[in-house]
């Protein structure tokens, strides 16, 4: 991959200290996917609907196969989302083992996301995605097995143990496989083109955040836990078949250092690159005040007086409003993207602000659709500007420490519970959110670094 000039910034952060310089090789694919093309930026002209490119990354071949695995993982991960919780609390009916198993899927995530940056930096990313999907594929078909043969079942006490068991293992393949995931998008679709192919990628995982539980709920009614299970794995099966004729995409094979030492060399990156912190501390404020919410919903049971359904309503009209702002999102050139973050960041605060304080189902509703427009500006302008102004050679690292923000939460939730038990869950959501409008707006109007981003 040729060097390329990096894009402009309103002030040049200083190159992070590389004391022992490791030795660095890339590899690029015949098919043209290098990260150099169509740089120009700057002053152009403003925003029109001829610009708009909704669908553009699809043009690219290896895209479609890349979306289409995505889909087959997103798919299946929703489904389990919902099915493994229900069928050890249906085994144990106890909250604390559920959230023993929550715990012990997030945990590892959190640990082994780091060194699966290191691993994006080091080798190719296809193969990563192999063995994640692979051994995802197994794990799905060890518990439906479990579950036919009747080694998952009530009258083992504590067979319910299989399945922390496998959600650790699925923690620690998710967190060694999803910088690749992630890092790779900008090498198969370039970075002029990056933000579009977030949204279509965000676009795609609401759209099963929203089916694929339903989906796994009836299966489960009609044919058993058994039956998801095994689609489950069918899915990681279809996955893996749309990654194995992808082709390699430009890769950064790190030598002569050890993972500990490359990690450090990640975080020392971060705080050199004022601009690559600045936006990650940003994504982590934004994600520690408004991500508490989506935990203490069914406390709000009793504020909206609403049963379950009502509960997986909000949850909806969420989802509807992430996809209508992907949509526009990949609708959108690349331009004014630091201000649309901080924007949408906003929107989200106040929609969470009048979220915590209404008490009318109807109007919930609608406020909810514009918590996922917020929700979707958040996670798709923080993830591209991530990966558009990072350095090519830190790019998985970086991303790794990206996603540690999202591991993090658990702490803003426990705070959050606390608040909501000592002074209602309105004062404790709608106080967080409120401090989300105020540092959005302080930020959009006090740091042109960040406001003034392309």
């Amino acid at each position: 991959m040729a060097d390329r000039p990096k894009k402009s910034r309103d002030a040049q952060a200083e190159p992070a200290p590389q004391p022992e310089a490791p030795v660095v090789h890339q590899e690029v694919d015949g098919a043209g996917m290098g990260m150099g093309m169509g740089m120009g930026r700057g002053g152009g002209p403003p925003l029109s609907l001829k610009d708009l490119r909704t669908f553009s990354s699809f043009r690219n071949p290896v895209f479609r196969l890349y979306y289409a695995a995505m889909l087959g993982q997103m798919a299946a991960m929703n489904m389990q989302m919902m099915a493994r919780a229900l069928l050890i609390f249906h085994l144990t009916g106890s909250a604390t083992i559920l959230g023993i198993m929550a715990l012990g899927g997030s945990l590892p995530m959190l640990l082994f996301s780091l060194f699966g940056g290191v691993l994006a930096d080091r080798v190719q990313k296809k193969y990563v995605l192999l063995a994640g999907q692979g051994t995802s594929a197994v794990i799905s078909l060890g518990i439906a097995l479990a579950l036919t043969f009747g080694i998952l079942a009530e009258d083992r006490s504590v067979s319910w143990l299989i399945l922390v068991a496998a959600s650790a293992i699925q923690g620690t393949v998710m967190g060694l496989m999803m910088p690749s995931r992630q890092a790779m998008l900008a090498e198969i679709v370039g970075e002029e083109q990056l933000m579009n192919a977030v949204a279509l990628n965000t676009l795609g995982s609401n759209l099963f955040r929203l089916l694929a539980p339903a989906l796994a709920g009836f299966l489960i009614a009609a044919y058993g836990f058994q039956s998801v299970y095994y689609i489950m794995t069918g899915l990681y099966l279809v996955a893996l078949g749309f990654t194995v004729p992808m082709p390699h995409t430009g890769s950064m094979a790190i030598q002569g250092r050890g993972a500990l030492q490359d990690i450090r060399d990640g975080f020392q990156y971060v705080k050199s690159d004022r601009l690559i912190f600045m936006i990650l501390a940003v994504t982590l404020v934004t994600v520690l005040l408004s991500m508490p919410y989506m935990h203490l919903l069914p406390v709000f049971e009793d504020v909206l007086d609403i049963g379950p359904r009502g509960i997986g309503l909000l949850i909806s009209l969420s989802g509807v409003g992430a996809m209508i702002g992907s949509v526009i999102l990949a609708s959108l050139p690349n331009k004014r993207r630091g201000m649309l973050l901080m924007v949408g960041s906003m929107v989200l605060g106040a929609a969470l602000l009048a979220f915590s304080f209404s008490t009318i189902f109807f109007l919930s509703l609608v406020i909810m659709i514009f918590v996922g427009l917020g929700q979707t500006a958040r996670m798709t302008l923080g993830n591209t500007l991530i990966q558009y102004y990072v350095k090519d050679e830190y790019r998985g690292r970086v991303m790794s420490i990206y996603m540690m923000e999202f591991g993090l939460t658990s702490f803003a939730v426990f705070l959050a519970g606390i608040l909501a038990d000592s002074v209602g869950v309105d004062w404790a959501i709608g106080g967080m959110a409120a401090l989300l409008v105020i540092v959005s707006a302080g930020v959009l109007v006090f740091s042109p670094r960040i406001r003034n981003l392309d």
